[in-house]
């Protein structure tokens, strides 16, 4: 178990590290040596009976491991393998029986029902599974991926349907199915009827446009009353269903209001599950276009249906559309109304970068952490930066202080939120341990799957695997998104905004990610600095940036050239090599070692001493501390027109300070 040097600090003993090094190279070797091999038989009724005991023991919270208080889930990172981007009608049958050992089984798919309880863990789930007859039991994992709705997957079906099964083993060494990407797995629902029910053998085409009808009228009867009963996943479920057999030819065209009633409550039901995307397009689907009053006010719902879900996905002017035309339909309307007004201020904070931000600050509590603003970026633009890939340049002059952007955060997880996790991963490509923010890969995952408009963006940030690349890819199944690919593009470009609503730990931390920030590079001479204000990051100049020239922020302000350099190859992949690096690269180590004995003492001499109404003696104190200091650097030729960065806190202090009269 990892322990903790402070609330702030994950700390893992040499033993610890071993331990979680010697799992993962075990687990590999074994595979490797297994690829191709023919599955072992379970006995179902023994296999059955330890997933059963295994849940019971995670319920009472006594599993060790994961699911333990007070410790972090580990796992592997660096062996991606792509999802399945064929439809489930393209894929041939397998049996469990056919399976083999560390294969991912491509362009097959596997039929398999629940067998035993789940057993629910930090950051996976598993479950036995028996094919159609109970004669073959094998083990079902999912991999931190495992909510939907907030449910686990594996609870919220009884019936699944595995793409390109990949039969691997544990870290225990045990044989298992495992999914890592959420849209290999097809959740098969008892309580949801087949849309093949209609009867086409020797039935006229009127009697078969009944029976369909009448099955799409069912399933939206059935999702009205799961409405009422809240189970909001059950009844989009239900929707689905009967949009399928009422966008059939037979049933659109006898009875479009059919497919409009079901789109316009699915508008609803998206909303509530923040699938924004299909909520916009039900929306506009079930619009009628009549002049009749019944159908003015179901088309205002529609409106407002739409509206609602453009303005969350921060498309203000599309939003500001919709509602015009709700009022037209529903004059005097006071929620279109107060959409209108709030998307004024959106537009404006768009374009102008003027922010209330006091009646911001006010709104922002541990309850409401999430900010309702716009984003300002047209001060900026992504552009490519000599040996760094990609990078932001400012399009105008921006004074020292002045606005740079304001970024209303895509993905933010507070450390007090339940979605927050950490663990110790072990990256296989560089074997390095790192501590990783997992829940936020998990939450970005689930958002792009809501919506899946804004996958592109997100996936064409920089990433150590590239996998299919930035293609938005959808099958008849639904979005997919590589989480592979999410967890390294969330590794290279997350940000920590702070504890802003109370104490957090290490393994608690918030953190989020900001798309157009995230192609800010580093330097250790920044001309940028950026803060918070709930999940709205703003990024200010710290000396004046002229048009055209590249923005910097540092991404670690440690004073110490070895620990900075080794923070950002651990945690970004890179050397720096800004002027400054280059200077220090050049000191003797020695004076390097001074140089950062010399900075502790200046750092908690400014945090223990009030620069306003300063005694004389602690003012030549402080003169002493930056002497000291600025020796370090003098002489060295290096150092000239590189700011003397270790030395800038207290020469700011003594700037400010005056003696006491």
């Amino acid at each position: 178990m990892p322990s903790r040097k402070s609330e702030n600090t994950i700390f893992l003993t040499q033993e610890e590290t071993e331990r979680i090094q010697n799992t993962i190279q075990d687990r590999l070797k074994k595979c490797s040596e297994l690829v191709g091999h023919a599955r072992e038989p379970r006995i179902p009724k023994d296999a059955i009976s330890q997933a059963t005991g295994a849940a019971l023991m995670a319920d009472m919270g006594s599993v060790s491991g994961p699911t333990q208080e007070g410790t972090l889930p580990s796992f592997a990172v660096g062996q991606p393998y792509p999802p399945c981007t064929v439809s489930l009608q393209d894929l041939q049958p397998i049996s469990l029986a056919d399976l083999k050992m560390d294969t991912h089984h491509r362009g097959r798919r596997l039929a398999v029902k629940r067998a035993s309880p789940v057993v629910t863990l930090a950051s996976r789930s598993w479950t036995m599974v028996q094919n159609d007859d109970g004669d073959e039991v094998e083990r079902l994992e999912v991999c931190l991926h495992k909510s939907r709705f907030g449910e686990d997957v594996l609870e919220s079906a009884s019936a699944f349907v595995i793409k390109e099964p990949y039969f691997t083993l544990t870290d225990q060494g045990e044989a298992t199915l495992r999914i890592d990407h959420p849209s290999d797995l097809i959740l098969c629902r008892d309580d949801i009827p087949s849309s093949n029910t209609a009867p086409t053998n020797g039935v006229n085409g009127h009697a078969e446009n009944t029976a369909a009808e009448n099955i799409a009228r069912t399933c939206k009867d059935k999702g009205n009353a799961a409405l009422k009963k809240h189970d909001i996943p059950l009844t989009h479920a239900h929707y689905t269903q009967g949009l399928k057999v009422a966008s059939e030819e037979r049933v659109s065209d006898t009875n479009p209001d059919l497919v409009r009633d079901i789109s316009r409550n699915r508008a609803l039901v998206n909303l509530l599950l923040n699938q924004l995307d299909e909520a916009e397009a039900d929306a506009k689907a079930s619009l009628t276009g009549r002049d009749d009053q019944r159908s003015k006010e179901l088309d205002g719902k529609a409106y407002s249906r739409a509206g609602s879900a453009a303005y969350n996905l921060g498309k203000y002017q599309a939003a500001q559309g919709f509602f015009e035309e709700q009022l037209k339909l529903m004059p005097g309307d006071k929620e279109a109304t107060i959409y209108l007004r709030k998307i004024a201020l959106r537009l404006r904070e768009q374009e102008t970068g003027v922010y209330d931000l006091k009646k911001i600050k006010s709104g922002l509590s541990r309850a409401r952490p999430r900010v309702d603003a716009a984003s300002f970026i047209s001060n900026t633009e992504v552009k490519d930066s000599p040996d760094r890939g990609r990078g932001l340049f400012a399009t105008r002059d921006i004074p020292i202080g002045g606005t740079i952007m304001y970024e209303k955060a895509f993905c933010v997880v507070w450390g007090h939120e339940s979605e927050a996790l950490t663990a110790v991963t072990y990256d296989v490509r560089d074997e390095k341990i790192r501590i990783s923010p997992v829940g936020l890969s998990a939450a970005i995952v689930q958002k792009l799957l809501n919506n899946p408009s804004q996958i592109e963006r997100v996936m064409d940030l920089y990433g150590d695997y590239q996998g299919t690349g930035k293609d938005v890819v959808r099958t008849e199944d639904g979005p997919i998104v590589d989480t592979f690919r999410i967890h390294d593009i969330m590794s290279r470009n997350a940000f920590g905004p702070g504890s802003q609503y109370g104490e957090e730990a290490a393994n608690k931390a918030s953190t989020g990610l900001w798309i157009w920030a995230a192609y800010i590079n580093h330097s250790c001479i920044a001309n940028a600095k950026k803060e918070y204000i709930g999940d709205l990051m703003v990024v200010r100049a710290t000396r004046p940036i002229a048009a055209g020239e590249e923005i910097f922020h540092s991404y670690d302000e440690s004073g110490d050239y070895d620990a900075r350099q080794k923070a950002l190859m651990t945690t970004w992949g890179f050397e720096c090599k800004c002027a400054l690096c280059a200077a220090e690269k050049l000191d003797d180590p020695a004076v390097r070692k001074k140089r950062q004995e010399l900075a502790r003492d200046a750092d908690a001499f400014v945090a223990r001493e009030p620069w306003a109404d300063a005694k004389r003696l602690t003012i030549m104190k402080a003169q002493r501390l930056a002497r000291a200091l600025d020796d370090t650097y003098e002489g060295r030729p290096q150092y000239q027109g590189v700011p003397h960065v270790m030395a800038e806190k207290i020469h700011e202090w003594l700037a400010k300070a005056s003696p006491r009269k």
